[in-house]
């Protein structure tokens, strides 16, 4: 249980980032049982603020099949696991097979990737089928018979902590003897520091070294190397950049709406819960509606407006729509920019809608400190904030408006005067103030 709980979490996110979630998850669910009865909407508060939401939700669902198929015994092989459990991979399944059940088989992400393509000097696309397919044969050719699991945990250590993607510690490497990468830039600093006569750092770079190679100057990893190497970057020339896939655009109009509660003075907020598939499934967010094409503010103020409408079963006007600004957020694939409204929620139907009548099943009213304990995603709550700000804000300029007001209509104006009580003209008050003598 805590070696699966640990590796999904750790799946696109640092191990600073994963400790305390993983010490509250497991503090709540120790165990498979636990996990089971959860509700979703428990798993996703629990899981609020760590990124890539689907991995908890897929936490939940392999526990409830482990139960209701497999009677509690957890698959054991890396086939098994990555065949019967949602949210495993290759990856995954390999690390739970050798840490938790001693199963001899290698490990490869991004840590080990970085570490064989610098040990080979692999200058093909890391990212590409092939190549991937050689580092797992690689990383299950080298890996320990008798300790599997110690050996793909002192793989990964190596990658995060000594061969780092940004200034390695290769005096430090335990393998640097064996590391290609290493030895090319020593040769080359050997040669450099011989300083032979028509041979450039540039020409001695780019010489290969057919006898380390073990395809016989053929080699897929080797062939596709067709990047200059840059002397500045040393080992890190490896793995080779691949080319990033741009992420999407997308823009969406989100509403805050808010109402008093009942003879208090504290607010309410409206929440929508997102669809149990997709984008941060079952995540609760304000009422939002995804842009196709641009259009003007009075056509986003009528389609939140529409929303609202829908949502709520009460009709909400246009002109009760106010616009706040703009939250950027990004994703791993998607550049997002919530275009932020506000609307204070008003009765317009000539009952009092009640509380139960608005809270259907995927929406519902929450206090602030309700809203920060829901399964709220990150952009939510930058756009809460952004709400906040614009509140406090306005407040600010009204009171300075009433203050002024209060001050003019309280008292005639009055000319300024000098030190000594005499009043001034405006030609004096402007005039510079005489220089004195040194």
């Amino acid at each position: 249980m805590q070696v699966w709980v640990s590796e999904i979490m750790l799946q696109q996110t640092q191990v600073a980032t994963v400790i305390n979630y993983y010490n509250k998850w497991m503090q709540r669910w120790s165990n498979l049982q636990d996990l089971a009865k959860a509700t979703l909407e428990e798993v996703n508060e629990m899981w609020s603020g760590l990124g890539y939401y689907s991995r908890g939700r897929r936490l939940h669902e392999g526990a409830q099949k482990v139960l209701s198929e497999f009677k509690g015994d957890m698959p054991k092989s890396a086939e098994e696991l990555q065949k019967l459990l949602p949210g495993v991979g290759r990856y995954t399944a390999a690390a739970i097979a050798s840490i938790a059940f001693g199963q001899v088989t290698g490990v490869v992400d991004g840590n080990v990737t970085r570490v064989l393509c610098r040990m080979r000097a692999v200058g093909a696309d890391c990212t590409s089928p092939s190549v991937i397919e050689s580092l797992w044969i690689l990383a299950n050719t080298l890996v320990d018979l008798v300790r599997p699991g110690d050996f793909n945990q002192a793989m990964m250590e190596l990658g995060a902590t000594v061969c780092t993607p940004k200034a390695p510690l290769c005096a430090e490497c335990p393998v640097q003897t064996y590391c290609r990468a290493y030895q090319r830039v020593i040769k080359e600093q050997e040669m450099v520091s011989k300083k032979l006569p028509g041979i450039t750092v540039s020409k001695i770079s780019s010489t290969p070294d057919i006898e380390e190679c073990g395809g016989g100057g053929n080699c897929p990893l080797c062939l596709p190397d067709k990047e200059p190497w840059d002397s500045d970057l040393g080992v890190m020339n490896y793995p080779r950049k691949p080319t990033k896939k741009p992420p999407r655009i997308e823009r969406t109009l989100t509403c805050v709406v808010t109402r008093k509660r009942d003879n208090e003075d504290a607010e309410e907020y409206f929440l929508v819960q997102r669809p149990s598939t997709g984008l941060l499934a079952g995540m609760w967010d304000f009422p939002s509606v995804l842009l196709d094409a641009e259009v003007k503010e009075k056509k986003q103020k009528q389609m939140i407006s529409d929303r609202l409408t829908e949502l709520t079963r009460n009709l909400v006007a246009s002109t009760d729509v106010q616009y706040i600004g703009e939250v950027v957020h990004i994703f791993s694939h998607i550049h997002q920019t919530y275009l932020v409204y506000s609307n204070l929620f008003n009765d317009t139907t000539g009952d009092t809608v009640k509380q139960e009548d608005l809270e259907q099943p995927s929406c519902r009213w929450v206090t602030e400190a309700e809203f920060f304990q829901s399964a709220v995603p990150t952009s939510m709550k930058k756009v809460f904030r952004l709400f906040k700000h614009s509140s406090v804000m306005e407040k600010g300029d009204k009171c300075g408006t009433e203050k002024l007001g209060k001050e003019q209509n309280g008292r005639k104006h009055r000319a300024p005067k000098d030190l000594s009580g005499r009043q001034l003209s405006m030609d004096s008050f402007l005039r510079p103030a005489p220089i004195k003598p040194l």
